[in-house]
């Protein structure tokens, strides 16, 4: 499982208006991972979870809210075969927070390692976020040589 990324606000309310999230100076995990958190997400999952139960994030492909990680009560957006597990956030719970995407779209973004970052404003989708005046945001860079090499193995492994 993923860990928090530090460096940002800790709950929603301390939200500033601009976008919050790790920089290039933040460190990388000790092992490769394809997908993280910031602490300020962090907090709003647990919370989601507190009022809805376990959640999953499925990265939106374009649909309703551009390229929005959109946040459901896990199960209720059903994946299959045409999607891959990028991974699971640690929050903090007794059970990491599945993330996914499209196999198609994942060919465009395998290169990429995403953070999942929150930020204020409502978005336009059907995320479990969207009633709390925030929404959650995906902050990219592009995988070292390293970490793409290991990651791929990994993907191909789970195929």
């Amino acid at each position: 499982m993923t860990t928090p990324d530090t460096g940002s606000a800790g709950t929603t309310s301390d939200l500033p208006d601009g976008p919050l999230g790790v920089t290039e100076d933040s460190p990388l995990p000790p092992e490769p991972v394809r997908v993280s958190v910031t602490e300020a997400a962090a907090d709003l999952i647990r919370r989601l979870t507190e009022m809805h139960g376990p959640v999953m994030f499925h990265q939106s492909g374009g649909c309703c809210d551009g390229s929005a990680p959109m946040c459901y009560p896990d199960g209720d957006f059903i994946t299959g075969d045409a999607d891959v597990h990028l991974g699971d956030l640690d929050v903090g719970l007794d059970r990491g927070v599945p993330v996914w995407m499209s196999r198609s779209q994942f060919q465009y973004w395998k290169h990429t390692h995403l953070t999942i970052d929150v930020v204020k404003g409502r978005g336009a989708g059907f995320s479990l976020e969207a009633p709390e005046g925030v929404r959650f945001l995906i902050r990219s860079r592009i995988l070292t040589d390293e970490e793409f090499i290991a990651l791929e193995s990994r993907i191909e492994d789970a195929s």
